[in-house]
């Protein structure tokens, strides 16, 4: 059954490190420079605007802490209203990001329009498993995934109150190319109970194959019996930096544009699936919009699938 697609803009950069000049990375742009390019449109989705997130605050990283915490936290909750309305009614939803930080809103929205326990497929180059004590550079788009399920003495790890936003145990994260990095919180990592795929299975194992895993480790009698949906996080910077080099910490290798579609096809129409976010594109390092042009080709094969034949919402 077709599902119509609600987009919703989070045009934040709260959660990430400044430019090296110290300016603010111009991730808050995304949102706006992929509608121009048509995106909602060429989707027949409903345009539900973008949720402000608070002023830039922590330009120098307090010691030990995350850049913005108190920013980042109130922004989480509001964007997760949003997101709880824009998943009503079976409407798959499309966050236009901003950086990883958002992932943390989406999760506490999506648990509240599900009305209990979700996954997580988290597509990315890295880890984002430090801790604020760990983290190099105190962004929170640094150690996101750690913070979405608990892990962490900080407010942001405690979104969803007494438990994490999804169980260690309800994650895939796919993709991975940081090896050489370990300061991403690798040891926690593989002593969780995340599947960790790293990007080198893509290759391996194949595609389809690694959609298949992920799926079948949300949906089996082996995870959370009671799951009432999953939530897919995609980071522009898990795709080969030779074709979408606006990011802020490009990998080497990685999948294409195709691959990717190939990837996320069968996650997206399976029925559980909540919806989307997509982070890191940064306009301010793509001027004449090729990797914006890219971006929205893929998103546009990616999620024609799945679209309403019920045009009025559009």
């Amino acid at each position: 059954m077709s599902r119509s697609i609600a987009i919703l803009g989070a045009p934040s950069s709260i959660g990430i490190r400044p430019y090296d000049n110290g300016e603010t990375r111009q991730l808050n742009r995304t949102p706006g420079v992929l509608r121009e390019l048509g995106l909602v449109q060429h989707l027949g989705a409903s345009d539900l605007g973008d949720v402000i997130p608070p002023a830039y605050r922590d330009y120098v990283r307090p010691p030990g802490w995350a850049r913005n915490e108190a920013e980042v936290t109130a922004y989480c909750r509001m964007l997760g209203e949003r997101v709880e309305a824009a998943t009503s009614d079976r409407r798959f939803a499309v966050v236009l990001g901003g950086d990883c930080s958002i992932v943390l809103g989406c999760l506490l929205g999506a648990r509240r329009s599900a009305q209990g326990p979700v996954g997580l497929v988290y597509v990315d180059a890295h880890a984002d498993f430090a801790t604020p004590e760990e983290s190099r550079t105190g962004s929170v788009a640094s150690m996101c995934l750690a913070l979405a399920v608990g892990r962490g003495e900080t407010p942001l790890a405690r979104l969803a109150g007494g438990e994490p936003l999804v169980h260690g145990k309800d994650v895939v994260l796919i993709g991975r190319r940081d090896a050489a990095q370990p300061w991403y919180g690798h040891a926690a990592l593989a002593a969780s109970s995340i599947l960790d795929i790293p990007g080198a299975a893509l290759t391996d194992r194949g595609v389809a194959g690694v959609a298949a895993a992920a799926l079948l480790s949300l949906t089996s009698s082996g995870s959370s019996k009671e799951l009432r949906g999953f939530w897919i996080h995609l980071d522009a910077d898990v795709i080969n930096p030779t074709v979408m080099p606006a990011v802020d910490s490009p990998e080497p290798g990685g999948p294409t544009i195709n691959e990717v579609v190939e990837l996320l096809t069968p996650l997206v129409c399976h029925p559980q699936a909540l919806g989307l976010e997509v982070t890191i594109y940064d306009p301010g390092l793509d001027p004449d919009r090729t990797c914006a042009a890219r971006l929205v080709t893929l998103l546009e094969n990616l999620l024609l699938s799945i679209r309403s034949l019920d045009t009025r919402t559009s």
